[in-house]
């Protein structure tokens, strides 16, 4: 007589350990020390199971970074106003994506990790084409569109946020007037109206 099968949430709850494993053994140690079975061991599940819910350690790799991009892009947009003005949002939106991080470095690392390795191509066009990204939507909004200079989505993403992401993987901390003026300089980054002030 077989087992049961085990229900859908235990298999749910594996492949999610399997992801969480992942995270944390590259954003501590690199792709190099990550293997599908070494993060079947971290996860505690057995290579096979692993496996089963990922073909590959691409895969892997794609599915776990989809899912820290739209976990960092709903706590980001947490407390966005959405009335107000372009800049404003976008100063709310690298904070919260700076909270968001800081809270949970790994993550940050993980994120730096993919972006800097062969996986980086795929992973951000895999996000592109991800449908609901918060900061993506955000980012498409006519008002900040309008003033977002012109640049490859890559280069305003890591001039944009990427300090942001920089600052919480390196677990520095700032105080409040420093990360505003970080956050403001950004903005002069991305912005047409920055590109008109170097100008002058």
């Amino acid at each position: 007589m077989s087992a049961p099968a085990a229900p859908a949430t235990s298999r749910v709850d594996r492949a999610a350990a399997v992801r969480a494993a992942l995270r944390t053994l590259v954003a501590r140690h690199g792709f190099h020390g990550a293997s599908m079975s070494a993060v079947a061991t971290e996860a505690g599940v057995g290579t096979g199971t692993a496996y089963v819910h990922y073909a590959s350690k691409d895969d892997l790799v794609y599915a776990t970074y989809l899912e820290v991009k739209q976990d960092l892009g709903r706590a980001a947009i947490t407390g966005v106003d959405t009335a107000a003005s372009a800049r404003t949002r976008f100063l709310q939106l690298w904070r919260g994506i700076h909270r968001h991080l800081s809270n949970d470095p790994d993550r940050a690392r993980f994120l730096l990790q993919v972006e800097s390795s062969p996986y980086a191509r795929t992973a951000h066009a895999k996000a592109l084409a991800a449908e609901d990204d918060p900061i993506l939507r955000e980012a498409t909004t006519t008002d900040l569109r309008a003033q977002l200079a012109s640049l490859p989505v890559e280069i305003l993403y890591d001039l944009g946020i990427g300090p942001a992401i920089r600052l919480a993987a390196g677990s520095e901390s700032l105080d409040k007037p420093s990360l505003t003026a970080l956050a403001e300089a950004c903005w002069r980054a991305i912005t047409t109206d920055g590109i008109a002030t170097r100008r002058t």
